[in-house]
């Protein structure tokens, strides 16, 4: 079964701390969101083997999801988990390329060589600077009535937590896999105008998983991410609609790919099928987009997939990188 209230709570950060000495620590982060007090629990070692987390902190995140964001209020927003808007899928989002990803550990003597260090230099920041907001997408719980927080010691116990990856689990955590509900945390610091975010997963997720139930895709198999890459696109030609948007593939392999039944989705999903032929070694092509494909001038995501509908590749551009007439180059 999915999350039950998954969505992205925003505040101010008014204390933080590193849990030690526990099988499965967290990092805890409160923060006030329009007086109400919130905690933060932020997974940094796992319960499965290998323990470490997979992390990856962008710290120029420029992405289509922040244009949904900017303008929530303070508090908690339950998200529908639907392509289009606010809500987090790590594999259909395009948010970052998972290759980056690496294993920290939890905490180990010495400075910013693990994963608390790293959450707490950014945490940090936002707990000098009054300005800055954190959106923390996970699932809620609470408020606890009568219950004082274990961690920070506020009433009523109020807070978030999956603060990462929900789908592709197994064992007896497969009850929480769900699609367009995965966990991160993104702090905006208003006066450098910058945008920092945080993924995590652990590693015995899987990274194919089924569209309807976020389980585990055991067709997939060995399926090679990136072997043909999308590297350009034109998604706002010159000229009045309907334009002759584009999409440009690369094969990265030393083999021609036959691309039958491939196909290229958009921000909502909706897919385009390539044309029934081989792309030799090294080649390029040159896809004609029509629709329902549609290619936003203010922002969106490009999926490659291919003929099992696993996601081969995919990208995200913001309409300040697609002004009118330049190709996107990825």
């Amino acid at each position: 079964m999915p999350l039950r209230a998954y969505g992205v709570l925003v505040g101010a950060v008014v204390d933080k701390r590193a849990e030690a000495g526990d099988q499965t620590p967290h990092y805890q982060i409160q923060i006030k969101a329009s007086g109400t007090d919130y905690r933060i629990a932020i997974n940094v070692r796992s319960a499965q083997d290998p323990p470490d987390l997979l992390f990856l902190a962008d710290e120029a995140f420029a992405h289509p999801v922040v244009a949904n964001l900017v303008g929530l209020e303070d508090g908690f927003h339950l998200l529908p988990a639907s392509p289009g808007g606010a809500a987090l899928d790590f594999i259909r989002g395009n948010l970052f390329d998972r290759t980056l990803m690496r294993p920290l550990p939890s905490l180990l003597p010495g400075p910013d060589n693990d994963l608390s260090d790293r959450l707490d230099h950014f945490a940090s920041r936002a707990l000098a600077d009054p300005e800055a907001r954190v959106y923390a997408f996970g699932e809620r719980w609470g408020p606890e009535q009568g219950t004082r927080d274990k961690v920070f010691g506020f009433r009523p116990g109020n807070g978030i937590h999956d603060i990462h990856m929900n789908q592709g689990n197994s064992g007896r955590f497969t009850g929480d896999n769900g699609v367009w509900q995965d966990g991160a945390l993104l702090i905006h610091y208003p006066a450098q105008s910058q945008w920092v975010a945080f993924f995590l997963a652990f590693q015995s997720q899987s990274w194919h998983t089924d569209d309807q139930t976020g389980h585990a895709r055991p067709d997939a198999g060995a399926a090679v991410d990136r072997r043909v890459q999308i590297v350009a696109a034109m998604v706002n030609p010159l000229g009045p609609a309907p334009e002759p948007e584009t999409v440009t593939l690369l094969n990265s392999t030393p083999d021609g790919i036959d691309l039958s039944g491939w196909s290229i989705a958009d921000r909502l999903k909706r897919r385009f099928p390539l044309p029934h032929q081989t792309l030799p070694a090294g080649a390029t092509l040159q896809v004609p987009v029509q629709q329902p494909v549609a290619l936003g001038n203010k922002g969106g995501l490009i999926t490659l997939l291919d003929s099992q509908g696993v996601k081969v590749d995919g990208v995200a551009y913001t309409g300040q990188e697609a002004p009118e007439g330049w190709t996107v180059v990825f």
